[in-house]
């Protein structure tokens, strides 16, 4: 995440990495088993505990970062790497899903508010825009409230998503996004090298 970025841009990012179009098939097969009158308060339940993880670590990232003792640089390097991960896994999604096999009965917490939506690397770029921009705090708080929003609009309308798309469509929209976010998690990668780089002094 080097160079300059707005809201906009930051907004789709935090969307991006969401990936909202993705969690459609889990989060229908993790409700199957819910009664159908609950089905929509789990769903905005979740939602509402992952947005309430992403806003803990937006606007604690910097005391998060001092606690653990962790460079600004190690996060965006160790972002990268878990956002390709999943990136890749967005493109060549195995057997068991993405995030692997679930249990039964009612979901809470794991795996739907973490990590399907607030996952490592929403949390990872959160805390990179909370320290490389700290004075731009309602920018980043307004990102991330959009690509929440955009993502709980899908998730909650993924009944008739899934129906009306269908499964093949889904899944190649999925892997759309998932080549993106390959591209993001390198550019985020070499940022974090390079910021490392510079303030070891290396390579001027």
């Amino acid at each position: 995440m080097d160079g300059p970025m707005n809201t906009l841009s930051a907004g789709v990012l935090l969307f991006l990495i969401m990936d909202p179009l993705g969690n459609v098939p889990l989060f229908l097969g993790l409700l199957k088993n819910v009664a159908p009158r609950r089905r929509r308060w789990v769903l905005l339940r979740e939602l509402l505990i992952a947005l309430g993880v992403l806003f803990v670590f937006l606007l604690g990232g910097s005391s998060i970062l001092r606690v653990l003792q962790l460079r600004q640089e190690s996060v965006s390097i160790a972002g990268g790497l878990v956002l390709f991960l999943i990136g890749v896994r967005m493109i060549f999604p195995p057997r068991e899903g993405l995030f692997g096999t679930t249990g039964s009965g009612e979901p809470f917490i794991v795996p739907m508010a973490i990590p399907a939506v607030a996952g490592p690397s929403t949390m990872a770029a959160l805390l990179l825009l909370a320290n490389q921009y700290p004075g731009r705090q309602l920018a980043w708080s307004l990102a991330l409230f959009a690509a929440w929003l955009a993502t709980a609009l899908i998730l909650l309308s993924a009944t008739y998503l899934f129906r009306w798309l269908g499964e093949p469509v889904l899944t190649a929209l999925e892997r759309l996004m998932g080549m993106l976010l390959v591209a993001l998690s390198v550019q985020m990668f070499l940022g974090g090298v390079v910021a490392y780089l510079r303030a070891a002094g290396i390579g001027g």
